[in-house]
C-alpha cells in the first residue's frame, strides 16, 4: 500500500516540498486560515495541550481543528494527572497520526541531513 499523501503545508515546513519539487508541485492546499488559539470551552489543561501541538506542529491550520481538540482534551487529562482508558487512548493515538505527529509519520519525511547508505546490489538507497 502506498504512503499516505504528505500536506502541502506540512511538506514545506519538513523541507520535503524543496528536495522533491516535482512530486509537490501540482499539489494545492485548501484555502483555510490559521489554527489560532484555543477554543473556549477547553479546560485550562486542554488549552496548555492545544498550545504544545501548536508549537510541536507547526503544519497544523484551521481545517485540523476537530481533531486537534481531541487530541487536546485527551492530552489535557494527562497533564491533570488522570489516566485515560484504552479505548480513549487508542483513539488519541489514531488522532496523532492523522495529525502527523506520531513517529512513524516522521519517518516517512525524509530530512535533509539524512545520508544514503550504500547497498552492495541496489547502490545508494
Amino acid at each position: 500500500m502506498a504512503a499516505p499523501r504528505t500536506p502541502v503545508g506540512k511538506a514545506k515546513v519538513t523541507g520535503a516540498a524543496l528536495r522533491n519539487p516535482k512530486r509537490h508541485a501540482d499539489r494545492a492546499e485548501p484555502q483555510t486560515g490559521s489554527l489560532g488559539g484555543a477554543p473556549m470551552h477547553l479546560d485550562k489543561y486542554a488549552k496548555r495541550a492545544w498550545e504544545r501541538f501548536r508549537f510541536e506542529l507547526p503544519w497544523l491550520t484551521a481545517a485540523d481543528k476537530a481533531l486537534l481538540e481531541i487530541a487536546s482534551m485527551v492530552r489535557g487529562e494527562m497533564l491533570k494527572g488522570e489516566i485515560p482508558g484504552v479505548t480513549k487512548l487508542s483513539m488519541y493515538q489514531s488522532v496523532l497520526s492523522k495529525l502527523g505527529a506520531t513517529p512513524t509519520d516522521r519517518s516517512k519525511v525524509t530530512l535533509p541531513d539524512d545520508k544514503t547508505e550504500e547497498d552492495e546490489f541496489f547502490g545508494s538507497c
